[in-house]
């Protein structure tokens, strides 16, 4: 094993010294400098250390932390705290204080038993894999010594050669020392942005990062060969915390422990518990008084805070934090919630403007007419009596201020608007590309995952058990077979519940309606339909909450079960599943009353019966909409304020408590270590591991559905999802600043999967809204009636040619009401919505041809608007270039003078080699002229005159 120039592992029985990589300790003596370095623990190491940010020397940074338990004695503990009050030299330090393993066994004797297996091997394991870190190059330093019982830290830091060395492997761009102007605007395009850049000002986040800039470095990728291209000026910061962590997350991955025939990196590590965590650490805290200034305090004044809910996000100081994938993601919601403005304003306009006209919509108007006599017939069998069309007056009048001539309009108007968003989205993503270094940045294939090493490896064992060839091993569909099958019965078995979930729901509206009718009391009979819809959309929104989570670990296990490769396979086979799941847990009850309720109910005399006893529910004489408009607007705004405000604020909190309990127990058992300051590492794994970012972008990607799928029958749906971003942003960035560890900062230049997802909703949107245009609502039955059937041009008798007439003579027996003189009168002739022929008629109740009419216009309206509304949005996407002009020129700019920067080197270098062959030759030439006496003398200078070229 290579050991590092000042840094090693020490052996397994001096495990407990808290300076691990230390070289010069021996039995005959020890160096100044490590000797100083461990006479400063005792002085004041935290404050040298900057509270566990530094190592013990405070000179070199921690760049991540590795976490592992371990059983400490009581013994060992009290000799430990003995030796760190000691101040005597390094050798009596390492007598004094006692280590776990043979010299705490010995001095205790047979009181304490010898850690079992599992712990040996684990502690194994780590011994090894950090001594393979240290031959990578890394400097380690362990503390056991913490305020958290148990819990071993191990702290990692990367020297400046590692850092090139491993820049260079990942192919990272840095700056470079050539700056170069960016282009900007000319005439009036420069006064209107100087304008908008004065009227935003209030609005812009008070960080450097933010502000415009006029010049820009030029970027490379990394090269130790080419540093002198690179601003080494501040070799300290030239690196920041970000790439740095990255850079030996990197290592980690990489960097095996083939003890017991494993080959595995920190991910599978992590899974089978030799370590607990591992995590870069935050810049510092967020809050206090004599904090120092850091990015983390910066992000928390100026983006995770509410006061600052109408200001930009500063995006590119969330990228220098957290990376690019998580900035990428807090842009792409910046730019959604951005676009929502117009679409707010819009639908409020819309919604507006059927209040404004719903004391002229005729046919509401003769539904609340009480002059106009219309006997309705029952709404159930037996219990249920005659009813009067006007009692659904206020139905009515709802249902026009989202079944208007202006719901077609705002349905294009979404269309357009989700085309114009996706564009919008790729321009300002190649211009974060362009800023942030991304332009030509190439995903490269991620190390295997942890589950999938195991798997190969008891595979390999099986064949080699065999006696067979174990050359590359790899999971085929024969070993995922079973997954496979596991995962398809698994999605239709939860699919299969979510429609009996419905149905169930479905039953439960069609016996409670029946119920509350047998109520004597008129009004209770009046709200009989409002009451079952409420009741009905609340027990959906209680149960798509509850399913969603089922569903979202459902998911993972399913997902986990296949053992993906790569954690990118593993991603987007996740998103596929828990996408899938929950989207039709969260659509299922809306398409049913928007597509379903009311179509299969039969006629009087003859209706459709689930189990031979339940009748199938029907619209109310104003349509469906309205009630689509209640279900859709109770669903999206409680899963918006209960899922994804309240739980992601109450359950960290209540996570955050618990744990805090658990502390506190522990530090009433240890006062000492109770008065002593946390380190960083220290409070740092009191926070939450970070997730990953599929809930975050699963719950913005639902709430999109809801904004574009049926956006015909609620047009204020992006309105609530606007005042709903504005909270979720803050919220969301004061998670990942205060309530999180900070995540490992990954790179990447697009959102992935989710874009296509946004795509193929919006495409899908355009034919949900269709069919809700055509089918949903009664546009197209009243353009119908206007231009085929009205007297006069206008929309009186709309509701009367809608009704169609039966005989009560007719029912079928034991249906009739129990009471038919509920209304005071006797009843022979009674109305249904329907297109069917009277009972006086030849063919009675047989489907009239007005049917037919209204059914050919609904499918030519389906039709024309699809083409249309798909051709306007392909329109815009072709009119639209994914790439902003002044952004492709720069990039051009840059290929340039990049091509520039290496012709001017190598012509330096040219003019270089002709000068030193000048210098040589005239050199030559001198020599020749020395007299013969002098050669021997100067033959020295001779031979250096002659070898000074080989030697620059």
């Amino acid at each position: 094993m290579r050991v590092n120039k000042k840094y090693s592992c020490l052996p397994a029985e001096e495990k407990g010294i808290h300076i691990i990589n230390i070289r010069a300790i021996e039995d005959i003596g020890y160096d100044q400098h490590e000797s100083t370095l461990l006479n400063s623990l005792s002085k004041n190491p935290d404050a040298d250390c900057k509270y566990g940010l530094y190592f013990r020397d405070g000179k070199r940074k921690v760049d991540y932390i590795l976490v592992y338990h371990y059983k400490k004695s009581s013994a060992g503990k009290t000799l430990a705290r003995r030796a760190q009050q000691n101040d005597a030299s390094v050798r009596s330090t390492k007598q004094d204080q006692p280590l776990p393993g043979k010299a705490v066994q010995l001095e205790m004797g047979d009181s304490e038993p010898h850690m079992d297996y599992h712990e040996d091997d684990k502690r194994f394991r780590r011994e090894e894999y950090e001594g393979n870190l240290v031959e990578a190059g890394l400097e380690l330093e362990r503390d056991e010594d913490t305020k958290i019982h148990g819990i071993g830290f191990v702290k990692i830091h990367a020297p400046w050669n590692v850092l090139c060395r491993e820049a260079e492997f990942l192919k990272l761009k840095m700056p470079t020392k050539k700056m170069y102007q960016i282009n900007q605007t000319h005439g009036l395009l420069k006064k209107i942005n100087s304008v908008i850049q004065k009227i935003t000002e209030p609005i812009q986040p008070k960080v450097a990062e933010h502000k415009p800039q006029t010049v820009k470095r030029l970027s490379y990728p990394f090269s130790r060969e080419k540093q002198h291209l690179f601003d080494l000026s501040d070799k300290d910061s030239f690196f920041d915390s970000k790439t740095r962590s990255t850079i030996v997350y990197e290592i980690l991955k990489r960097t095996t422990c083939t003890k017991a025939k494993y080959s595995m990196g920190i991910t599978s590590l992590l899974a089978n518990g030799v370590y607990s965590a591992a995590y870069p650490l935050h810049d510092g805290d967020y809050e206090g008084e004599n904090v120092e200034p850091n990015d983390r305090k910066l992000l928390c004044e100026e983006w995770a805070s509410y006061g600052v809910f109408y200001k930009y996000q500063p995006i590119d100081l969330v990228r220098k934090y957290f990376g690019e994938k998580i900035g990428l993601y807090f842009a792409w919601l910046g730019v959604y919630t951005q676009m929502l403005i117009p679409a707010s304003i819009v639908g409020i306009i819309v919604f507006l403007y059927g209040c404004a006209t719903v004391d002229e919509n005729i046919p509401s108007m003769e539904m609340c007419d009480q002059r106009n006599n219309i006997t309705m017939c029952p709404l159930c069998d037996k219990t249920c009596s005659y009813w009067k069309m006007s009692s659904a007056c206020a139905t009515a009048r709802a249902s026009h201020l989202f079944d208007n001539p202006a719901t077609v309009f705002f349905s294009v108007f979404m269309a357009l608007w989700a085309a114009t968003f996706m564009e919008h989205w790729k321009r300002k993503q190649m211009r974060l590309n362009y800023r942030w270094d991304l332009t030509g940045f190439e995903e490269e294939e991620d190390h295997p995952r942890a589950e999938y090493e195991a798997k190969v490896l008891e595979k390999s064992l099986r064949k080699e058990h065999k006696h067979k060839e174990t050359d590359k091993e790899k999971l085929t569909w024969k070993d995922r077979f079973p997954a496979y099958l596991t995962n398809f019965v698994g999605i239709i078995f939860m699919v299969g519940l979510t429609f009996a979930i419905v149905f169930g729901v479905i039953i439960y509206r069609i016996s409670t309606a029946a119920a509350l009718a047998i109520s004597s009391t008129p009004s209770g009979r009046s709200s009989v339909r409002v009451t079952v819809t409420a009741t009905a959309v609340i027990i959906n929104l209680v149960v798509i909450i509850i399913l969603d989570e089922v569903y979202g670990c459902i998911a993972r296990w399913l997902t986990q079960i296949e053992v993906p490769k790569t954690d990118k396979n593993f991603e987007e086979r996740l998103i596929f599943k828990a996408f899938l799941l929950k989207f039709v847990n969260a659509y299922t009850p809306i398409f049913y009353v928007a597509f379903f309720k009311g179509r299969f109910v039969g006629r009087p005399g003859d209706y459709v019966y689930i189990f031979h006893s339940f009748r199938m529910e029907e619209c109310a004489p104003g349509g469906c909409l309205m009630e689509l408009c209640i279900q859709l607007s109770i669903i999206m705004l409680g899963k918006q304020l209960i899922q994804n405000n309240l739980f992601e604020i109450g359950i960290p909190k209540m996570k955050k408590f618990i744990r805090y309990l658990k502390l506190k127990r522990r530090r009433s058992l240890d006062h000492e270590e109770h008065m002593k300051k946390k380190q960083r590492y220290e409070v740092d794994y009191n926070l939450e591991p970070f997730a990953g970012l599929t809930p975050e972008y699963m719950e913005m990607i639902i709430q999109f559905g809801f904004v574009t799928l049926f956006v015909a029958s609620f047009p204020l749906a992006p309105l609530f999802a606007l005042l709903n971003n504005i909270i979720e942003i803050r919220l969301d960035a004061k998670k990942f600043v205060t309530e999180l560890r900070r995540p490992v900062a990954v790179r990447a230049k697009d959102i992935g999967i989710w874009y296509n997802i946004l795509r193929g909703i919006g495409k899908l949107a355009v034919i949900i809204n269709a069919f809700v245009i055509s089918f949903t609502s009664d546009f197209i039955p009243r353009l119908v009636y206007l231009y085929m059937y009205s007297e006069n041009g206008t929309m009186h008798g709309f509701v009367n040619h809608t009704l169609s007439s039966f005989n009560v003579s007719d029912f079928q027996a034991g249906t009739a009401p129990n009471d038919p003189l509920d209304l005071g009168y006797e009843v022979q002739i009674c109305r249904y919505k329907d297109y069917r022929e009277p009972p006086w008629s030849e063919n009675k109740y047989d489907i009239s041809k007005d049917f037919w009419a209204v059914l050919a216009a609904r499918l030519a309206f389906v039709i024309v608007f699809q083409n249309l509304v798909m051709f306007m949005s392909e329109f815009v996407d072709w009119i639209i270039p994914d790439i902003p002009k002044d952004i492709s020129q720069q990039i051009h700019k840059e290929k340039v003078l990049m091509v520039e920067v290496f012709m001017r080197e190598e012509q330096g270098k040219l003019q270089m080699l002709e000068t030193w062959k000048d210098k040589d030759k005239n050199k030559g030439e001198n020599c020749n002229n020395h007299s013969p006496r002098l050669s021997r003398s100067r033959s020295g200078s001779l031979s250096s005159c002659h070898s000074y070229p080989l030697d620059v």
